[in-house]
This record gives C-alpha cells, structure tokens and sequence, in this order.
C-alpha cells in the first residue's frame, strides 16, 4: 500500500474513531431519533442531485439502508443516550464482525473455521466482563444490561448490512458511495416517525429552534466526514486493493474511540472493562489473523 493511501486509511479510521465521541456530544441537546433523522437528511441532500442512483431493485436499498443505517444507529443512539460510554461503544459495536461471519454461514453459506469459532468465543468473554463492570468517573453507575444489548443490536443490524451489502455487490456491481447517498433516503422517514413517536412533537420543535452550535457541527461531522468522506475513501481502498489489506485497520477504530472519549469526555475505564476491551480485542485479532499465524486451519461447515 503506498504512503497515501496508507494516510487516507488512518484518516478515515480516526474518523470513525472519534465518531463516536461526536454522537456523544450530538445527544446533549437533542433527542435520538431526531438526530439521527436530521444526519440522513443530510448525507443525502443535496448529494443525490449529484450522484446517480445505483442501478439495483428498490427492495435491496431498502434492506441496506433500514439494516446499516436505520437498525444500526436507532439502537447505537439509544444505547449511547442512556448511558453507554462512547468509548466502549466503539468497541462493543466491533462484534458487527463476528455476526457478520455468523450471518454470512446461515445465509450464504460460507464457512466458518476454528480462528472464527474462538475469536467469537474470547469476544464474548470480554463482553461479558464489560457487562458486569463498573465505569469509574463519568458514569458511576456502570454500563446497564440495556446499554450493552442495545449496542450489540447496533452490531446486528450493521451485521446484517454487510450481509446485504456483499449480496448487492455480487450481483449489481453499483458504485459504493451511490449506494451509501442514496440508501440514506430510506431511514429518514423511519426516523422521524420513531422521533414522533416517542419523543414528542414539542420536544421536535424545541430541538429544532433551539438547535445549539455543538449539535449542528455534530451533525455536519456525523454527515459528511463520517459518512459520505469516510465511505468514499474507504470504497475507494477496497477497489485498489485486497480485502484482508484493507478490512484489518478498522480494529484500529475502538483503540481511537476509547482514546478519544478519555480525552474529550474525561471517560475512565475500570481495570476490569480494560481487561475485557483487551479480551476482545484479542477476539478480534485471533478472528482475522489466527488462520493465518496458525496453519492446519480446521474448517467446519455451518448448516
């Protein structure tokens, strides 16, 4: 990979990483739902004036954008609004790796191997640690079964995006960021709809006219760097080169997000959830390596 493109990699992973930290900072003055809303609103516009409509069936780009965008970030706003850390956050949400993988051999059967099988078993482990621990400073109270099941939710949806994502682009072919502007038209009305819902018009039109500087420069942030920006450099490395050069750096985005949200929320880790950050990340890491550090690799089909 050349010096360049290795930049515009880290840029787009801390991007991602700080993301997180961005939401975190959204959802002090405005609801989740609306926020969310009001970022479709616009990665679409005025982008889709712009760019072609990928040339795929309606009902796939309503699976892609009600999965990875709709289903991952209402539950991901939610978790982080009562209270998960955006830090951890960042990294719980990594499992999308793992149930993409378990996804992908129910439904398209592709095979699982043992580097998959113990990846997820040491993940899970380390969920399990951040479950039952307590987070010093900011959030006394710990992170709520709530929290952490809401933000692996998030994993799933994004999960099952992947999945409907690969099946998109083996069969159409469509252009990466003709698919992320123009999917993005999908949960907008969802979203407002979930915002009507539940958190009430007056609390709408009291977020609306009221909107704070530090939200809107959320929004601009959640938008254009993390999502048109970061998918578009990222598409475009995944055109130039090979998937396992390129799919590995995104471990590199809870180390970000976990940094960041120490420095800019104050966030600490108690050592128990740093030793379960570090199970999963080993989870991780056995998952995309281990078959190749290891050979003799032992492949088991899922049915």
């Amino acid at each position: 990979m050349s010096t360049r493109d290795m930049f515009l990699a880290l840029c787009v992973i801390v991007a991602w990483g700080v993301n997180f930290v961005v939401i975190k900072m959204g959802l002090h003055s405005m609801p989740p739902f609306l926020l969310a809303a009001l970022r479709f609103v616009l990665v679409a516009f005025p982008a889709i004036f712009f760019i072609k409509p990928p040339k795929l069936p309606v009902r796939w780009l309503v699976a892609y954008g009600m999965s990875i965008s709709f289903g991952q970030f209402a539950f991901l706003f939610l978790a982080i609004k009562i209270g998960m850390p955006a830090g951890l956050a960042s990294l719980v949400i990594q499992a999308q790796a793992f149930f993409t993988i378990l996804l992908g051999a129910l439904i398209l059967g592709e095979k699982l191997t043992w580097n998959h099988i113990i990846g997820i078993l040491i993940a899970t482990i380390g969920m399990f640690m951040l479950a039952t621990a307590g987070v010093k400073g900011q959030f006394s109270g710990g992170v709520t079964l709530t929290a952490m099941m809401l933000t692996l939710a998030a994993a799933l949806s994004w999960g099952l995006g992947n999945i409907t994502n690969k099946v998109i682009m083996r069969n159409h072919q469509v252009p990466i960021l003709s698919l992320v502007v123009w999917s993005a038209l999908v949960p907008i009305i969802p979203f407002f709809a979930c915002s009507w819902l539940f958190e009430g018009s007056a609390t709408i039109v009291y977020s609306l006219t009221h909107l704070r500087g530090e939200t809107l420069l959320a929004l601009v942030y959640l938008a254009f760097i993390a999502t048109i920006i970061s998918y578009a450099i990222w598409g475009a490395l995944l055109s130039r080169y090979e998937t396992w050069r390129i799919a590995p750096l995104s471990l590199l985005v809870p180390v970000v997000g976990i940094l960041s949200a120490a420095l800019v929320l104050g966030e600490r880790l108690s050592s128990q959830q740093l030793i379960g950050a570090l199970v999963i990340i080993a989870g991780l890491l056995v998952n995309v390596f281990g078959g190749r550090l290891i050979p003799g690799r032992i492949a088991c089909k899922q049915r």
